[in-house]
Order: structure tokens, then C-alpha cells, then sequence
């Protein structure tokens, strides 16, 4: 006669004898060991295994993620003047993909990121242990898999020129944002200063983040650095139940 124990779902047979009570203890710690694998999958993002220099223009792959669409908007300078789309002309910020080696960068803000490469964008960056700080716009991140929070860590220039600019992410699933975070660069005047700070987004599933940055109704180019791209990647739907049905094969008995 066939008999199991199945407690994944709510579920539960048993029968007499102690065999089956101990397969229904083994078939809890399976679950919780497959669960563990399969539904926590967090990626930490922090460039150090990357080379100093232009990854060049155009889609960029790395660590589950895509780096594409790099300042690809339109959008006004602080002091009025306008930048064009894309990395082509005078008038454009650059759309490379750069790291660079912020060493001193990391000595002025010890709690920034993880020492000593970070990713930034635009078209020129610097050797050695200094940096450039890019241009941003709007940078758009795909996601390999489904993810359920995330968060990045921006080094950026406040007050001067660049006080009143506001910094975005935004996380979207089949191109509808579904979670935001924002803030304000610091606008104390004077002259401009390294900040550092943290942008979350999470609490349902999302497949891409954009990170841009905004002057009043318009899109703008603060100078900027990212770190620690940190991602909860999630199962596609219909993973869980594919794993509790496995889990429930496995704690199959017959007599």
C-alpha cells in the first residue's frame, strides 16, 4: 500500500511505525536545504575582479547583470547648457562603461563599497589610484533572473554646481516601474565636495533597475560612481512548486 508523509503543501499522510516518522523528519530538512538553495540567491556586484579601463561602448555583461542604454537620453547641464543622447560628438557625455581604480577615493570614505575598483560611466577615466567621477544620465540594468530587492552604493560630487540634482532607482518588471527610490543632492552652494549613499528598491519582483539622475522635469549628468550592485535574485514562477513536487517524490514510501 502506498503511503507518505507531505507536509511542503499542508498536507499530511502517515502510518504506523517508526520508519515513516523518521522520513517525515528527513523530508523537513530536505525541504529546508533545497529551499535554502533555491529560493536565496544574493549577489554582491563589486567590480574587484575587473581591469582598470574602458569595457567599451554598448551592452555590457557581468555578475547576472546587463548594463545597457548608458546616458541615452537628452537632458541639460546645471549651467543650462544641453548634452545629446549616446557617445558620438561634442555635445554627448560618452557611453562607455568604465572602472576604475579608486584607491584614494576609498581612503576618504572607508565605509564606501569594497575597496578599490568601482564602475563609472561616460568616456575618459583615470590611471592609478586616482579617479574621474562620470557623467551619468540614465544607465539601464537587466536582470538575468528575477530579483526581489536590491540595492547600490553611489559615490558621487554634492553642493557647488550639482546641489538640487536628484538621484533615482527605479525597478520595473516588463517595463512598468514597480518600486522607486530617490534623494537630493546636497545644495549648501560653495564649493562641491564627495559624498557617498545608498539607493534600495525591493518588496516585489522586478527584471531590470535604471539608474538616472534628474534636474528639475529633465534629465541631467551629475558625476558619479557605483559599488556593491547588491541583487535577491528569486525563482521564475513555477519553480517552487516543480521543487515541492520533487520534494514530494522524495518522501514517497511504499510498503
Amino acid at each position: 500500500m502506498l503511503k507518505c508523509v507531505y507536509v511542503a503543501c499542508g498536507y499530511i499522510f502517515y502510518s504506523k511505525g517508526d520508519n515513516v516518522v523518521n522520513m517525515k523528519y528527513v523530508s523537513i530538512g530536505v525541504v529546508a536545504m533545497l529551499g535554502a538553495s533555491a529560493f536565496a540567491d544574493v549577489t554582491v556586484s563589486n567590480y574587484d575582479d575587473l581591469f582598470e579601463g574602458t569595457l567599451g561602448a554598448g551592452d555590457f555583461h557581468y555578475n547576472g547583470v546587463t548594463y545597457t542604454q548608458v546616458n541615452s537620453v537628452d537632458g541639460v547641464f546645471p549651467d543650462g547648457n544641453r548634452f545629446v543622447a549616446g557617445g558620438a560628438g561634442f555635445d554627448s557625455l560618452g557611453n562607455e562603461v568604465l572602472v576604475e581604480r579608486a584607491t584614494f577615493f576609498f581612503d576618504a570614505f572607508p565605509t564606501f563599497g569594497s575597496r578599490n575598483n568601482v564602475l563609472t560611466f561616460g568616456r575618459a577615466y583615470v590611471p592609478g589610484d586616482n579617479l574621474s567621477l562620470g557623467p551619468i544620465s540614465t544607465v539601464t540594468m537587466q536582470l538575468d533572473q528575477l530579483a526581489d530587492s536590491a540595492s547600490i552604493e553611489l559615490g558621487y560630487m554634492e553642493n557647488g554646481v550639482w546641489g538640487g540634482i536628484e538621484y533615482h532607482l527605479e525597478a520595473s518588471l516588463n517595463g512598468t516601474v514597480v518600486s522607486a527610490d530617490s534623494f537630493v543632492i546636497s545644495n549648501l552652494g560653495g564649493r562641491d565636495n564627495g559624498a557617498i549613499a545608498t539607493l534600495s528598491v525591493g518588496g516585489t519582483a522586478f527584471d531590470s533597475l535604471q539608474l538616472f539622475a534628474t534636474l528639475g522635469t529633465e534629465f541631467t549628468a551629475p558625476r558619479i560612481i557605483i559599488d556593491n550592485l547588491t541583487i535577491n535574485s528569486i525563482p521564475a514562477p513555477g519553480s517552487a512548486t516543480m521543487l515541492m513536487g520533487m520534494t514530494g517524490l522524495m518522501i514517497r514510501r511504499r510498503r
